[in-house]
């Protein structure tokens, strides 16, 4: 959590690939502006949102930033072979994403933009990883597939509007999206941030994320 460079994978005139190092990404405190949240669309239909129908006209000038703690394999496959998966969701959500330096066991995946496409990205993001538990299923590598499980990096002076008093606001998440919500009790390594592991299905996982930011908001 502490990585302060990030990397994104470029195309070469010579049609070889390789990583560029970037500016470090949005601190999390800058997570959210102003933004009024819809309800988001199924995945067969997340490449076709519209910002000025989903958000209203300033929907494009919204700034949110949400930031994902992931293992290297799953980096990898976030990536792709030479790099087409991360391009494929920049250049179909519109959003800016950041990859932490590798040399880390664990690496921090940013994704910057206007609201709707960041949640464009992260929609895109979690059929992916839901695509690949599907795979070690069909292979046998697992009798049952697991459900799909995101660490996201929040501000350790937010987590307590999270949780809410007595723990209400993360019941309530719970009980509204059927996601498994856990609010780490200590600070990431070298961190004023915590993580926050969401897990469960693919839609439930979407729609936590979308409540965890309107509490974050408010």
């Amino acid at each position: 959590a502490a990585v302060s460079r990030s990397i994104c994978v470029d195309e070469l005139e010579s049609g070889e690939w390789k990583e560029r190092v970037l500016p470090p990404p949005l601190p999390a405190h800058s997570i959210i502006r102003r933004a009024s949240f819809m309800r988001l669309p199924g995945p067969e239909s997340h490449v076709r949102m519209n910002c000025e129908q989903d958000f209203g006209d300033g929907g494009m000038n919204v700034t949110l930033t949400l930031r994902l703690l992931m293992h290297g394999k799953e980096v990898g496959s976030i990536i792709g072979k030479k790099g087409e998966t991360v391009k494929r969701i920049r250049e179909e959500s519109s959003a800016r994403i950041n990859i932490s330096e590798g040399s880390c066991p664990e690496r921090i995946i940013t994704i910057t933009g206007a609201t709707e496409c960041v949640f464009r990205a992260f929609t895109m993001i979690t059929i992916k990883l839901e695509e690949d538990l599907a795979a070690l299923v069909a292979n046998g590598t697992v009798t049952s597939k697991p459900p799909v499980t995101l660490r996201l990096v929040i501000p350790a002076s937010q987590c307590g509007s999270l949780i809410g008093k007595g723990g209400s606001k993360i019941k309530e998440i719970r009980e509204k999206t059927g996601a498994q919500v856990q609010v780490a009790g200590d600070l990431l390594p070298n961190s004023t941030e915590r993580g926050v592991t969401i897990s469960g299905s693919q839609d439930a996982i979407i729609q936590c994320v979308k409540l965890i930011c309107t509490v974050i908001l408010e």
